[in-house]
């Protein structure tokens, strides 16, 4: 469909969080829409009313908020459409390609437990399919699509290639059960179809589903959007990724403070490659994202991969951006928002923080020493380095300090010129140093520490470790 604007959409349905395979489906559908100045459709399959609640619906919404994805208009509820449903199931049955089937449950389970016993295919074979209306009973039916019954039915898949089944595998499935409502089978076509969508690209646990929906298009003599299904996320083992490899959410990823420039970033390389490029923008994927370089063998989730491309977007990330970020994250995980005096401490460190952080939990461990008031707290691995002898040079070191010009190249030459008075290194003293102003042992370097303190704020923490001390 080379003049038609592309169409996506992504179809989850809301029984829980937004999976990680579910993410990487969205945003594969969105970078190919965006990529192309299409639309990026988003349909609730909200069928299910038992496991369909509003709470699950917002975590879906609020999952692909996060990751950034946004699509074009409002979301559409499958549920709601269950009337446009039932209206193409009797337009089939009008043009005769589907039928009414008045087998009751009971005589279909019988005919499955014979097949059984005899060692028989179980595909059910309706004999209403070719029954005149007229000798039709005043019962309940349901309404069935007419499947073909020779031949070959061949799906020409974006991803897969060519994939063909014998239609004989095919059964007469049914599109409207007896209470006039419909099934997903037909439901989904009629969505895709209503919405415009011109590129189906969903997992490839659907794949099966598509030869069936496939005679719904048919029947109503509607064009077949391209087909695209993706190979599952298996885990680190090998396996499908599932709560035992660790996370599946995206919602536990955002808990963790991962980037959520990172994670598009990584899901898109999840089964996807363009060359070398291996850490890039939005726009450079839009740019290059296609179908064709989909593999077809189901990716691994590499945890370790994902915090070091987490760590690279840190890096890179502007400091005003991190600021918002963190402050989603903080919202997010329901702590507290963090203050004036320490937001203005902390958009200086920002720019050395950033350097040694792969998650923004250990961004706000890098930064500890900007978020918190005198006297600090310092954590026992930070204490060992406050002995009798470094507390000596400190007590030095201080008033040098006080009487310093407060810039880079100042400052190490006072620190250099104390720790060589007392035949010691800088190297050796920046623990001591790091001790008493940042109260741990991670942090930046103790100069960038001093400059983010400034002054006064760099004096008494020293003034108070050397009180504690004394």
């Amino acid at each position: 469909m080379p003049d038609t604007p592309i169409v996506t959409r992504f179809a989850p349905s809301p029984t829980g969080a937004l999976h990680i395979g579910g993410a990487r489906t969205a945003l594969f559908n969105w970078l190919f829409a965006r990529g192309r100045g299409g639309t990026f459709l988003l349909r609730i399959e909200d069928t299910d009313r038992a496991r369909s609640t509003p709470e699950n619906r917002q975590k879906i919404l609020d999952g692909l908020t996060w990751l950034g994805l946004d699509w074009d208009g409002e979301p559409i509820s499958q549920f709601e459409r269950a009337g446009r449903h039932a209206e193409v199931a009797r337009e089939m049955l009008a043009k005769g390609a589907a039928y009414r089937c008045f087998a009751t449950p009971e005589e279909i389970e019988a005919f499955r437990e014979q097949a059984r016993a005899e060692g028989r295919s179980t595909l059910y074979r309706s004999p209403w399919r070719d029954v005149p209306e007229a000798e039709h009973p005043d019962a309940p039916f349901v309404i069935r699509i007419k499947a073909p019954r020779d031949g070959a039915t061949t799906i020409r898949d974006a991803v897969q290639g060519e994939v063909t089944i014998q239609n004989d595998q095919l059964d007469d499935m049914v599109v409207l059960r007896a209470d006039g409502t419909p099934l997903y089978m037909l439901a989904v076509v009629v969505d895709d179809h209503d919405m415009g969508v011109t590129h189906v690209i969903r997992g490839d646990d659907h794949l099966t589903n598509a030869f069936r929906q496939k005679m719904i298009y048919e029947a109503m003599g509607w064009p077949v959007p391209v087909m695209a299904h993706v190979p599952l996320i298996f885990g680190p083992d090998g396996k499908k990724l599932s709560k035992r490899h660790g996370a599946t959410a995206t919602a536990d990823y955002q808990a963790m403070g991962y980037l959520a420039s990172a994670m598009r970033n990584y899901l898109a390389r999840l089964g996807w490659s363009h060359g070398d490029m291996e850490v890039f923008t939005d726009e450079e994927a839009m740019a290059v994202f296609s179908l064709d370089g989909i593999g077809k063998s189901p990716a691994r989730f590499d945890f370790k991969k994902l915090e070091n491309l987490s760590g690279q977007h840190m890096a890179r990330t502007p400091d005003d951006r991190l600021l918002t970020e963190l402050d989603a994250f903080l919202a997010a995980t329901g702590q507290p928002p963090i203050p004036g005096v320490h937001r203005e401490r902390l958009s200086k460190a920002l720019p050395f923080a950033k350097a040694k952080a792969r998650t923004l939990p250990q961004l706000l461990e890098q930064a500890h020493f900007a978020l918190v008031e005198r006297p600090l707290d310092i954590d026992t691995a930070a204490a060992k380095s406050l002995d009798p002898v470094s507390h000596g040079i400190l007590a030095d070191l201080t008033p040098r300090l006080r009487n310093a010009s407060w810039d880079r190249e100042a400052l190490e030459g006072v620190v250099a010129a104390g720790a060589q008075a007392h035949g010691t290194t800088l190297g050796k003293l920046a623990g001591p140093l790091r001790a008493a102003l940042a109260g741990r042992t991670v942090a930046p370097s103790v100069f960038d520490i001093m400059l983010v303190l400034g002054r006064d704020e760099t004096i008494a923490r020293l003034h108070d470790t050397l009180a504690r001390q004394g």
